[in-house]
């Protein structure tokens, strides 16, 4: 839980903060922009909410918060925060909030599909987030984007008894129990609607899921920057290759999206033809 007595000082006075223990994962600024925002290297309010509306988004922050950095002087019910999530986005596509600190704060996602509900890469194993997707039929597939964003896939998989699905290059000795290994750099269809696409460079093994040809769960492999205002790929955590992940964006080029639903940054939603055209801007530019 967040420590009043660690309080940044960059917070305005008031009831909600951010506390020392911040490790900057954007989540807050993602979900409540009108409450917080980026102070240095962690985040931090600038503007106390002013109604209720302001303050439950707020609370959902705080909700998600991997590190428990975000804390409130004042008690709130937490009950209408909690119960977001998982949080409609579009069509059957949640977000699940939660965030793992195992995971830097990536986000995940959980998609309804009649045909098996699909958890991608993992959240936090939080009880009420636990028993909503219990209520919601549960989960049959875990499909992993990458090594750095499975956070607690072993508790899900073993309490749902979810299939996981990862690419083999990505594999570790923490991961040795996935019951589905993926190969080589081609795209393999999972079910009529759903497509995992290998895009290495950021690691070795990383994939992207897309959807319905609507939905691209990217990973850490692209995601849209706000204060660049367009879709990036940073060489700055290619850890595997920097050449491999600009081979990888422009091979997305022949797979349309509306959506690109990041583990890290911001999402994106606009029309394919806009999508590809940035792609294709991303590799221009090297």
């Amino acid at each position: 839980m967040a420590n009043p007595k660690r309080r940044r000082l960059e917070n305005v006075p008031g009831d909600f903060y951010v506390d020392e223990t911040c490790i900057d994962c954007d989540q807050c600024r993602a979900i409540a922009p009108e409450t917080f925002h980026d102070a240095g290297d962690k985040a931090a309010v600038y503007r106390q909410p002013q109604d209720a509306t302001a303050r439950i988004t707020a609370l959902k922050a705080l909700v998600t918060c991997p590190t428990g950095s975000i804390g409130t002087l004042e008690h709130h019910d937490m009950a209408e925060a909690v119960a977001a999530y998982p949080e409609r986005i579009e069509d059957e596509v949640h977000f699940c909030g939660f965030a793992a600190e195992s995971s830097f704060g990536a986000s995940s996602y959980l998609i309804l599909r009649p045909e098996g509900k699909v958890l991608v890469d993992s959240p936090r194993f939080a009880g009420p987030l636990v028993r909503r997707i219990e209520s919601l039929g549960g989960v049959r597939t875990l499909f992993l984007t990458h090594v750095d964003d499975v956070a607690d896939h072993a508790r899900w998989a073993k309490h749902f008894g979810a299939s996981r699905i990862l690419h083999r290059a990505d594999r570790s000795a923490g991961l040795a129990g996935v019951e589905r290994w993926l190969d080589g750099t081609a795209p393999v269809v999972l079910d009529p609607d759903l497509l995992a696409i290998p895009t290495p460079g950021h690691t070795a093994g990383h994939t992207v899921l897309l959807y319905r040809q609507r939905f691209l769960f990217s990973g850490d492999h692209l995601w849209w920057s706000p204060t660049r205002q367009r879709l990036v790929a940073s060489r700055s955590v290619a850890w595997y290759s920097w050449p491999e992940q600009l081979r990888s964006v422009a091979k997305l080029v022949d797979h349309p999206c509306e959506w690109v639903l990041p583990g890290h940054g911001r999402r994106f939603h606009g029309p394919a033809a806009i999508i590809a055209a940035q792609l294709r801007d991303i590799v221009a530019r090297g």
